[in-house]
């Protein structure tokens, strides 16, 4: 059988058993009782994780550069932290799944050794190990578009609450607590870190370097800067609510303008030839008869 087969048959089966055990091990154990006791205040004494299970994320977190830790953390705080993923498994998942890639790689190369294989081996292992920061990278890219995306509709339920009676907190509390997508999240934890012991000025920068959508960057500025300055919340929320809607018009533009020139390579390599030869493909036929006969 080709090596290339091989090889890309088992790439498919690694990613697929990667994926079922992130699937299977975000199941936290006791999470009924451990939720129960967070609310209650009271510590819990369930049982400890598997020895094993701590001696292999530490071996994991060991072989890691701290750089490459450090840019894997950035990305799950872009991605929200999910509860599927955290720091140690997937670090974990990166040197599994190296491994499976590197012991799958060395079986092909020697069955059918040559530089071609060894070249496609230890590209097939690097990008083995890179496989959790790119779905920890696309989980984040799309956590931040629909932040960009709730934030107009967002400030306006703001302003109305603000220019109804209510302070600026808790206008961001009763909009955190009425929505349901990753900004009424972050809003949320934003109050949360104010009621820990935060000051307003640093809870915002942090909920400013927990995202890198641009708009919500620009709203925390602009209220930073109210704030310092003593400029009306009520004017800088309906300011910013409309210039948000004014970006999201244009980038939905921007989107149309760009779908013609996605579509002309799909157009010109796949339709177009297909269309050429069911018209001129009968005229074809007809020439080479006439020039036979």
């Amino acid at each position: 059988m080709d090596p290339l087969i091989v090889l890309g048959a088992s790439s498919i089966f690694l990613g697929l058993a990667l994926g079922t055990w992130l699937l299977i091990a975000s199941r936290t154990p006791h999470r009924a009782a451990i939720r129960k006791h967070l609310r209650s205040g009271v510590r819990e004494e369930g049982r400890r994780p598997p020895r094993s299970a701590g001696r292999l994320s530490a071996s994991a977190e060991r072989f890691t550069p701290a750089r490459l830790t450090a840019n894997l953390e950035r990305r799950l705080a872009l991605a929200g932290r999910p509860a599927a993923w955290p720091l140690r498994r997937l670090i974990v998942a990166k040197i599994l799944a190296a491994l499976g890639a590197a012991l799958t790689a060395t079986l092909l190369v020697n069955a059918s050794p040559g530089p071609r294989t060894t070249v496609l081996a230890l590209f097939v292992v690097v990008v083995a190990y890179f496989v959790p920061d790119l779905l920890i990278y696309s989980k984040g890219n799309e956590r931040q578009v629909q932040i960009g995306q709730e934030l107009p509709d967002t400030l306006d339920q703001m302003t109305i609450a603000v220019e109804a009676g209510l302070g600026f907190d808790s206008a961001m509390a009763r909009t955190g607590q009425n929505g349901k997508g990753p900004l009424a999240a972050e809003l949320v934890r934003t109050l949360q870190d104010m009621q820990l012991g935060m000051s307003r000025r640093e809870a915002y920068l942090a909920l400013s370097h927990r995202t890198s959508a641009p708009d919500l960057r620009r709203f925390v500025n602009a209220i930073l800067q109210a704030d310092k300055y003593g400029i009306s919340i009520t004017a800088v929320l309906r300011t910013q609510a409309s210039e948000m809607r004014i970006r999201r018009r244009q980038r939905a533009e921007e989107k149309a303008m760009q779908i013609p020139v996605k579509v002309l390579f799909p157009l010109m390599v796949c339709i177009m030839p297909v269309l050429f030869i069911a018209l001129l493909g009968p005229a074809a036929i007809n020439v080479v008869t006439t020039l036979s006969g």
